[in-house]
Formats: structure tokens, C-alpha cells, sequence
């Protein structure tokens, strides 16, 4: 989870492949109506996030083992989540506001780096009291998957 130019797919699909699991990216989940409206510069409401939360949820439910890359901005999303699928571990992927301007600048994606702005002021940070844990996407690929997998595992070992 996080912000776009987080990392969500990148780090995503590599921890998927750490794990021998699925990887499903969020994105390809949104209803039409959505990326459209994304790519016209406008962001999503919360009416707009809901059935591309459940179906997020849905695919957690009924696939494991599956990483999916959602940014679940707020808690609120995420507590949506796990109503449908209660196991899930949310990694969030930290990095500096600077550094999710220069990357959301240089790619291709329906969501223009215009709506970063949105995301941020809608981001609610992974709660201490939420499954999960938050990591600095700050080294290279190897690094962040390794860290996320060994707390991961620490974590299931309690």
C-alpha cells in the first residue's frame, strides 16, 4: 500500500515472487469509470474506491497465496479489506514526498502526477495497532523484498 510512485508493483511483484505467490496489480482491478476518470485529472471519491476496494478484498479472499499492489490510502479502506479478507498483511512502502514526484513524473500511467497531491492528503499511515508493518522503499529491489519478508515471517512465527 501507499501512494503512487511508492513501489506498490514493482516491490509487489518481487515479494510475490519471493513468496511463490500470485501478484495481482490494484490498477488492473479499477472499474473503467475510474481510470477514466483518473486520466482526466480528477481523483476518486470514496464512492469511486468502493467497488474497486471489494473487488481488491475479493481476490484476497479467494486466492492465497496472493500479493495484490492497492494503495489503501486510509484506514477506512482498509478496514473494508479485511471485512471481506481478515488475514491481510499490509506492507506499507514509504518513501519521500521528492522522490514520488520525480518518479510519478516520468511514467506512463492513467493517473497523472497531478493527483499525487490527493493521495497524499488522503494517505493515513499503517496503524501500529493494524496488521502489517511500514518500510522505507529507500535501497534497491533486493533489500526492500528481503526486509519485508523477513519481518513477515517474523510476524507469522508469534
Amino acid at each position: 500500500m501507499g501512494p503512487s510512485g511508492s513501489g506498490k508493483s514493482l516491490v509487489g511483484a518481487a515479494l510475490a515472487a519471493r513468496l511463490r505467490a500470485r501478484f495481482v496489480d490494484g490498477d488492473d482491478l479499477h472499474p473503467r469509470a475510474n481510470v477514466a476518470k483518473m486520466a482526466a485529472g480528477t481523483p476518486l471519491d470514496d464512492d469511486d474506491r468502493a467497488p474497486w476496494l471489494d473487488a481488491v478484498a475479493l481476490v484476497l479472499a479467494r486466492q492465497s497465496p496472493v500479493v495484490v499492489a492497492c494503495s489503501a490510502l486510509r484506514r477506512s479502506y482498509r478496514d473494508r479489506i479485511r471485512a471481506s479478507a481478515g488475514d491481510t498483511w499490509f506492507v506499507e512502502l514509504v518513501v519521500p514526498q521528492t522522490t514520488l514526484r520525480q518518479r510519478v513524473s516520468r511514467r506512463d500511467h492513467f493517473m497523472p502526477a497531478t493527483l499525487l497531491d490527493s493521495q497524499l492528503a488522503t494517505l493515513e499511515p499503517l496503524a501500529t495497532d493494524e496488521a502489517g508493518a511500514r518500510f522505507a522503499n529507500d535501497a534497491d529491489l533486493e533489500s526492500v523484498v528481503s526486509r519485508i519478508a523477513a519481518v513477515r515471517e517474523a510476524q507469522s512465527l508469534r
